[in-house]
């Protein structure tokens, strides 16, 4: 195996180091597992490693003639690791960006390893398709958040499934909570379109769990490690926080307008600019206009009529806001959702 550094250890003797362009786990005790990659995918006993690969362009350009599975077959051999007892996940995120979260409840202890990339890739699961794929031909675009979860009790098949959803959907309130928009619709994202998610036990415990859910202690740590180590991995990659997302530009940011269209209308764009950049932090501003934004998202959703939410939202400009650029977008967005 090429240099390596270590990042991370535990209780069951896994370490975790960045080596090249890839975060290798090497396990301390027999683990089975579930992964969502083309590598040994799917449900699988003898695991002794997992990794996470940053893909260059010049990788990205390899997949053009070649399966995923190739490549990561490939990369298994350039890290010095058996393919047949390892899987692998691929993302566009820097390894040196990846963030491990370990949470311990008596003897329970879980670990996540995640990197995260949102800036192009975020969507949301019932977005239009970025593809079709047909007999394995397609093309896709890598934006990931990729999440490997150790645990160092013992769990069946079905319990590791029950852990894999409840961390996906701890995922969905990592994005949330940071009000990710989708890049494919003016919904908040779920995800990108091209995660990965493994999730191991440890076989050599003689503590068996059989639930991974939310009303599990287990289900509660798997989330709270993947809530954490996602926010954290976002803010290391694309500096997305819940304080740049307190402003009203951020939060517009999801609804696909010509925003050149807008412009066309003010006079000295300069200086509007300058105060609607310095009007746009004010949380009074950020309030208004969540607000008025989620009566769109009600209307979207068909949860609101449209002539009631319009008035609601008009009511809420006119008596909760009093600077003139904000008044001035919000309008605009008000007249091309509502009206």
């Amino acid at each position: 195996m090429q240099a390596k550094r270590l990042i991370f250890k535990n209780s069951t003797g896994d370490r975790a180091y960045i080596c090249e362009n890839s975060i290798v786990v090497e396990f301390g005790v027999c683990r089975n597992g579930i992964s969502t990659s083309d590598l040994n995918g799917g449900y699988k006993k003898d695991f002794k490693t997992a990794f996470n690969h940053y893909l260059s362009q010049e990788n990205i350009d390899f997949l053009e003639n070649h399966s995923i599975n190739d490549y990561l077959l490939r990369q298994s051999k350039i890290l010095g690791i058996d393919s047949d007892f390892t899987t692998g996940l691929l993302t566009s995120a820097q390894m040196e960006n990846a963030c491990v979260v370990t949470k311990h409840y008596k003897n329970l202890e879980v670990s996540a390893i995640t990197t995260a990339g949102v800036r192009v890739n975020a969507s949301r699961a019932g977005d239009s398709a970025s593809y079709y794929e047909e007999n394995g031909e397609f093309h896709f675009d890598v934006g990931t958040i990729n999440i490997i979860v150790l645990t160092n009790v013992s769990l069946e098949p079905g319990t590791l499934a029950n852990g894999l959803v409840t961390a996906t959907e701890a995922k969905t309130v990592a994005l949330n909570n940071l009000r990710i928009p989708s890049q494919f619709s003016n919904g908040f994202a779920t995800g990108t379109g091209t995660d990965g998610i493994a999730i191991f036990s440890n076989m050599e415990s003689k503590n068996r769990l059989s639930n991974a859910g939310k009303h599990s202690k287990l289900g509660e740590l798997i989330a709270k490690c993947v809530i954490e180590s996602i926010s954290e991995a976002i803010k290391r990659q694309v500096w997305i926080t819940k304080e740049s997302q307190c402003s009203v530009l951020a939060r517009l940011r999801r609804y696909d307008l010509d925003i050149n269209e807008f412009y066309n209308n003010i006079g000295d764009k300069e200086e509007f600019i300058k105060s609607l950049q310095a009007a746009a932090r004010k949380q009074e501003n950020v309030a208004v206009t969540t607000s008025i934004l989620h009566l769109i998202d009600e209307v979207e959703n068909e949860l609101l009529d449209k002539k009631v939410a319009y008035g609601l939202a008009d009511s809420i400009l006119e008596n909760n806001c009093r600077d003139y650029p904000i008044q001035k977008i919000l309008r605009f967005w008000i007249n091309k959702f509502l009206s």
